[in-house]
């Protein structure tokens, strides 16, 4: 399910070689990161219900990081796996959670046959994809999804503003105006199902956005 980081393009590798080198601390920083936050696990029940509704086959969390979310996914009763770029993530997801699958691959060429997904979670993990390649992701999402099948997407939103990219902690990354990227999304393939915007938190800078889209 992988591709050979020297295959990747420059911004890939660049993002995967810093999650290598964070790993270990983003592991720390993001354990629990759940627990505080009522709206996003409701996005997250949400989707598990609609996934179910779907029929029969797995859920992927792509770009999985060190597997809390996919845990999560497990604990609502999903037949969920996880990809990330990153071999170090993945290594640190199959220490913590070694009874789910783990695998490394590129969330744009996704060793999967076409339709073999109910649902797919992507859970800030389309936040480092420049702009012009954000239609690309969502076509592989769209691909990978049967009919009907359910994505929802977690990103900082611009808060009216135009896509732009910020500091993020570990690499440079994008805030989207949410109607902007429900329109993408719209254009790949999916229709929209709902939203939801969080204001941040006490420790967080911006706001957050979701998107639950169905497959169509």
């Amino acid at each position: 399910m992988s591709s050979p980081v020297t295959e990747l393009p420059s911004y890939l590798r660049a993002t995967t070689d810093a999650y290598d080198a964070l790993a270990v601390r983003y592991a720390e920083l993001v354990r629990g990161a759940l627990d505080p936050l009522p709206l996003d696990r409701a996005v997250l029940a949400a989707f598990a219900e609609l996934a179910r509704s779907a029929g029969a086959g797995p859920v992927a969390e792509l770009g999985c990081g060190p597997g809390y979310v996919t845990a999560h996914l497990r604990d609502l009763g999903l037949d969920v796996f996880g990809v990330d770029l990153s071999p170090v993530m993945i290594r640190l997801a199959r220490e913590a959670y070694p009874g789910l699958r783990f695998e490394v691959g590129s969330m744009d060429a996704l060793d999967l046959a076409d339709g073999r997904l109910r649902g797919i979670v992507s859970w800030y993990s389309v936040i480092h994809a420049p702009p012009q390649e954000m239609p690309s992701y969502l076509a592989e999402f769209r691909r990978v999804l049967t009919l009907g099948g359910t994505l929802v997407l977690a990103f900082f939103e611009s808060e009216g503003g135009p896509v732009e990219p910020f500091d993020h902690k570990v690499t440079t990354a994008y805030r989207w105006p949410i109607d902007a990227l429900a329109a993408v999304a719209g254009e790949a393939g999916f229709a929209e199902i709902g939203r939801m915007l969080r204001e941040p938190c006490e420790d967080e800078r911006f706001r957050r956005g979701h998107l639950l889209m169905r497959a169509r």
